[in-house]
């Protein structure tokens, strides 16, 4: 691992920056500590003490001995640079931080993130903390690879900075205890130029931390230089830091005679029970190791020489735009997405591969924004399977990696995202929305269940910004889930699962859209809106498979923008009241459906009917739930306040009685959806075994309604179809 021999900062400057340092770890402190006397103008008592101690400190001091050190770098090279902290929970440093340079921010938390906003981003370099522990996940530990995507020449520069503190909550880190050997021949092998910053002597320490940023910056700066003379031929070994400092630095050694300092007794907080007046003293003997008189006045104002260490203006990191993504999105430009219209002439009478349609829009998406570079498609190795093979006809798939003479689609420059990883897809495309772009993520119905904690944050994220003044909104994060369960015959029960909407409804009605368009047409309206929403999470599923059209394009847009509605061309009802209403989810469902509808028409012809079709999966809920659910005046009109309703859904049919369960006719809905049924078999045979299927539909029907005239025996139903 390298190791940097110059002296390029004079000792009074990493005074100050010690100093600094020294003021970040004491407003730290006090956060998680104190309730009153800030400066400690008076002696310590349990009064002044929160009655509820909460916070994280072992992470703290590393991170705010980061921060202070590329500020540095930042005044010194003019930089473009966000932070991004891995240790999310080390929320008391970036609070201080923000507090120093006269901000308050909320930056991003892994290195996928932080490789997903520097894309298209070429005079940004994100900074990205990375704790030990977060190191041992899953998610971080694959995200290491995207060096491999990234383009020296049209995008930024990720610097990693993997925080070896050694412990997690009780016990020890992986990557903290293999030799020095092991951790520098890992890091090579994922291809990177490994620096190590270790000690625990704030002296030497910041003196080693300024020479390695100073060759880290000259590694970078080498680098872009050659690739923008020489192109992007080879990729680059980009550098990394391997910070090593004790768990907790700076806090007590001992505590009540155990260890504290360097160990995961300080992981959060490190002393409790302050009720006790020994442990008051120990609290400010440690605050006041800090000296803070030397760092704040007596209004606790901080000192004009140490606040000159910071950034002015947008180049503070707790100020960076890149970090407030909304601040710098432009909208994406669109071509008219009824030009791709499918001619429907007669419901049912053209079959299409609904998602192709929508790649074909894509790629002219793709077309249109080029210069813009602000636009890109996301997938776990899925863009093709998915149908989404013509975005592959304006640009390429990204790839830094070796290329042979008979690969298909890889270059430097491409905009096409794959790799299979769900949670490195998903990290890319959030760090891009995050830092002011737009992009799809397209993904095999029942592997995006792998993002289902990701997808919370996001969400999460999403609630708590809706309420954030200064916060601006962002495009939306928007999702095709294709492959769907009803079109996974051929690869089995493993490929069977539509449990993610289930997943997404749990969250802020705010923040999430669910939408099941039925055919191609639908298809192409629903991709429209959600690629000009904004602060939300959209929810879109369809097959890929070639199915029957129901719509021309007029009336999608007509149904797509009610997002439910009354299917008159498929109804018999007119002017009346239907004996059953068959309600239709998702595309396989309106299938079996309208194959029911047909059913009945021919062998019970005085049964009317009502078919109605939800595009808008929230429709179902009550306006005072979700701002897209329907009043329940408007949702009886649709299902009358006392006929059966027969329900086919795409996914778990407990979610729609979840969704309906306040609605006046609740009592008398029968839903049919996935049950667990599934095999490598046929679609149609996935649909009987799980009751979805035309004839099941039929038999419900048949089984709540009387029936009148020459068939009123219901014998057809057994002996004709």
């Amino acid at each position: 691992m390298s190791r940097t021999k110059n002296t390029p900062v004079n000792s009074e400057a990493l005074k100050r920056m010690n100093a600094y340092w020294r003021a970040a770890n004491y407003l730290s402190i006090g956060q998680i500590y104190l309730y009153d006397n800030p400066l400690l103008k008076k002696p310590l008592t349990r009064a002044h003490i929160k009655p509820r101690l909460l916070g994280h400190w072992g992470t703290t001091p590393g991170l705010n001995f980061i921060y202070v050190h590329l500020n540095r770098i930042i005044k010194q090279h003019d930089l473009n640079m966000i932070y991004i902290a891995g240790p999310g929970h080390g929320g008391p440093g970036l609070v201080a931080n923000g507090y120093l340079e006269g901000t308050y921010s909320e930056l991003g938390y892994s290195l996928s993130h932080a490789y997903g906003a520097v894309f298209d981003n070429p005079d940004l370099i994100a900074a990205c903390v990375i704790g030990d522990g977060e190191a041992e996940t899953g998610p971080l530990a694959t995200s290491w690879h995207s060096n491999k995507f990234l383009n020296p020449v049209t995008d930024g520069v990720v610097l990693p900075i993997l925080h070896l503190n050694g412990y997690k909550i009780a016990s020890p880190t992986v990557l903290a205890r293999i030799s020095h050997d092991e951790l520098d021949h890992l890091f090579r092998g994922y291809g990177y130029s490994p620096y190590l910053v270790e000690g625990r002597d704030p002296s030497k320490m910041h003196r080693l931390m300024a020479e390695t940023l100073d060759a880290v910056m000259q590694d970078i700066q080498r680098i872009k230089t050659l690739s923008r003379k020489g192109g992007t031929q080879k990729r680059p070994r980009w550098p990394m830091i391997v910070l090593r400092t004790p768990k907790g630095w700076t806090c007590p050694p001992q505590i009540d005679g155990k260890r504290t300092e360097d160990y995961w007794r300080s992981h959060q907080v490190p002393m409790g029970d302050m009720d006790k007046p020994a442990h008051v003293k120990i609290l400010e003997q440690w605050m006041k190791s800090y000296k803070p008189q030397e760092l704040f006045d007596k209004t606790g104002r901080f000192e004009p020489g140490l606040a000159e260490l910071a950034p002015k203006g947008n180049r503070r990191m707790s100020a960076n735009p890149h970090a407030n993504g909304g601040l710098l999105l432009r909208d994406l430009r669109l071509p008219d997405f009824r030009r791709y219209a499918v001619a429907v002439k007669q419901p049912g009478a053209v079959d299409v591969e609904t998602t192709r349609i929508m790649g074909t829009f894509l790629r002219d998406t793709m077309r249109i924004n080029m210069e813009s570079r602000n636009f890109r498609l996301f997938s776990p190795d899925e863009n093709n399977s998915n149908r989404w093979q013509d975005a592959l006809d304006v640009t390429n798939r990204a790839w830094m990696a070796e290329r042979r003479p008979y690969d298909d689609h890889l270059a430097p420059d491409g905009r096409v995202m794959e790799m299979l990883s769900e949670h490195q897809c998903q990290g890319w495309l959030e760090g891009y929305l995050l830092s002011g772009r737009h992009g799809f993520f397209s993904c095999y119905e029942a592997f995006i269940h792998i993002i289902d904690s990701m997808f919370n944050q996001h969400a999460k994220w999403l609630k708590v910004c809706n309420h954030i003044p200064w916060r601006r909104p962002i495009a939306s994060l928007n999702y095709l889930l294709s492959s769907h369960v009803w079109r996974q015959d051929h690869n089995g029960f493993s490929h069977q699962d539509p449990g993610f909407i289930d997943h997404v409804v749990n969250k802020k009605a705010e923040v999430i859209r669910v939408y099941l368009p039925p055919d191609a047409n639908t298809l192409l309206s629903v991709t429209d809106h959600c690629l000009r929403s904004r602060n939300h999470v959209n929810v879109i599923v369809a097959g890929k498979q070639s199915a029957p059209q129901w719509l021309d394009m007029d009336a999608a847009v007509k149904h797509c923008t009610a997002g439910i509605g009354i299917w008159e061309w498929a109804s018999n009802d007119r002017n009346s009241e239907p004996d059953v209403v068959m309600a239709c989810c998702g595309d396989v469902p309106t299938l079996e459906t309208l194959a029911a509808v047909s059913l009945l028409r021919r062998y019970l012809p005085d049964v009317k009917v009502r078919v109605v079709n939800v595009v808008d999966l929230m429709k179902l809920q009550p306006s005072a739930e979700h701002p897209n659910g329907l009043s329940d005046k408007d949702f009886d009109a649709l299902f009358t306040t006392d006929k059966p309703v027969i329900f086919a859904f795409h996914g778990y049919p407990w979610l729609i009685h979840r969704l309906t369960y306040r609605r006046t006719n609740h009592k008398n809905l029968h839903v049919r959806g996935y049950k667990e049924e599934g095999t490598t078999s046929t679609p149609f045979d996935m649909v009987v075994m799980n009751d979805l299927d035309r004839f099941h539909l039929v038999a419900d029907v048949i089984d709540r309604i009387p029936l009148r005239g020459s068939r009123a025996d219901g014998s057809i139903l057994y002996n004709g179809f």
